[in-house]
Formats: C-alpha cells, sequence, structure tokens
C-alpha cells in the first residue's frame, strides 16, 4: 500500500516541499533525507512502501535502494535533457547554449537516464553568470514540482512518460575538474572563456594552472 514519501533534497527545500506533498495527502508518511547515510538507514519495509522523490539533490541512490521502493523514484533535475548530469548551467553557459531548463523524470540505476516525465524550457538571458543561471532553472524546477506534487503524493501508479530522450554527453565531476584543469598554451580567449564560467570556485573546484610542481589557482 502506498502511503510514505522519502524526500531526498537540502534542509531549506525540506522546509516547503513537504507540505505541499502533505497539503495533497494528510495521511502521508514523510521522511526527510538529506544525505546518502540517511537514506542507507531507511529499513527495507518503509521502503517497500514509498516512492522516492529527489529535488536537485547530488546524492545519488544506490541501485538496491531503488529496486527496494516499492512505488518508484523520480528525481528533478535542475538543467533540461541536454545536459545530464553534473553541474549543467556551468556546462550550458561553457557551450554557448541559448536555452536551458529543467527536467523532471523517472529514476533508473544510471544517474540521469530514465524516463522523462516533463521538461520546462526558458531562453538563457545575454551576459547572465552561473548563479542566474542555475536561479531560473531552480525556479522552472519548482514549478513542475508543484504541477506534479499531486500525483506524487496521491496516486500509486507511475507518473506518464513522454518520448524525449536525454543528450549523450553525460558531465561528472571529473569532467568539470578535467575543464579546470588550464594547460599552459592555452589561448586567451580560451583561458578568459574558462573563467567566466568555472571562476567561481564552485564545489571548491578552480581553474587551476600547475608549473615546475606548483599549482596556481584562479578565483574571479
Amino acid at each position: 500500500m502506498f502511503d510514505t514519501i522519502v524526500l531526498l533534497t537540502g534542509a531549506v527545500e525540506q522546509v516547503a516541499l513537504a507540505p505541499v506533498l502533505r497539503g495533497h495527502n494528510p495521511q502521508l508518511t514523510i521522511y526527510p533525507v538529506t544525505t546518502s547515510e540517511h537514506l542507507a538507514a531507511l529499513d527495507a519495509a518503509i521502503l517497500e512502501r514509498a516512492r522516492l522523490i529527489a529535488f536537485s539533490s547530488p546524492v545519488i541512490v544506490p541501485p538496491a535502494v531503488l529496486s527496494a521502493l516499492g512505488y518508484g523514484a523520480y528525481n528533478f533535475h535542475p538543467g533540461p535533457p541536454e545536459y545530464p548530469g553534473w553541474a549543467p548551467a556551468h556546462f550550458a553557459l561553457y557551450d554557448g547554449a541559448t536555452e536551458f531548463g529543467a527536467t523532471a523524470h523517472a529514476m533508473a540505476e544510471r544517474v540521469d537516464s530514465g524516463p522523462i516525465v516533463e521538461v520546462a524550457r526558458f531562453a538563457i538571458p545575454p551576459n547572465i553568470g552561473v548563479l542566474g543561471l542555475e536561479g531560473l532553472a531552480y525556479a522552472h524546477l519548482a514549478q513542475i514540482y508543484w504541477r506534479l506534487a499531486k500525483r506524487l503524493a496521491s496516486e500509486a501508479a507511475p507518473l506518464p512518460v513522454g518520448s524525449l530522450s536525454w543528450g549523450p554527453r553525460r558531465n561528472s565531476r571529473r569532467a568539470y575538474q578535467a575543464i579546470c584543469n588550464i594547460p599552459l598554451d592555452i589561448s586567451r580567449e580560451e583561458l578568459e572563456r574558462r573563467l567566466k564560467v568555472f571562476g567561481g570556485n564552485h564545489f571548491g573546484i578552480a581553474p587551476t594552472i600547475h608549473l615546475h610542481g606548483v599549482a596556481f589557482r584562479a578565483v574571479v
């Protein structure tokens, strides 16, 4: 019997998102989860009655947890299908993309690969930075969540999915680190491009030049 939601998101988001679900189903039991340790501590009997909802969370749900969930798992990804994986706003700006968005999808064993439920898209404003683009994506992601919350909270059946596909390039922390590893022969244009997008020391990773055993990190 479906009567439980495992809500995987940050502590601030827990405060806002859980009441939306309870508003549609007051009988719902919600387990707030913020870390992989919290997730691993959930009993199998809980998972059997539960659906997992992840909202803009960096935590990767293990395959064993996904298979134990009785009513599936859905992820709210702060980027469009063209940018699965890590730091989608950074890579979109680096690529010079003109459009961005947010995606809700069923979760699969491979990160950001499950069937897509809904996508919200918007034009990228001129000269916007990473934080601004992430803010716009977050707002659109919240709108998708509000639209799907009633079904997620009160219907045992899986959400319907469409025919949209994920992009072929799945970015990762390793890819982010690689692009921040600045070669000595880099052109001025390419250096400025990388500094503009990756120079904020997000995730504790900054553009870095290695010279004679010394690392020089740039933060702008």
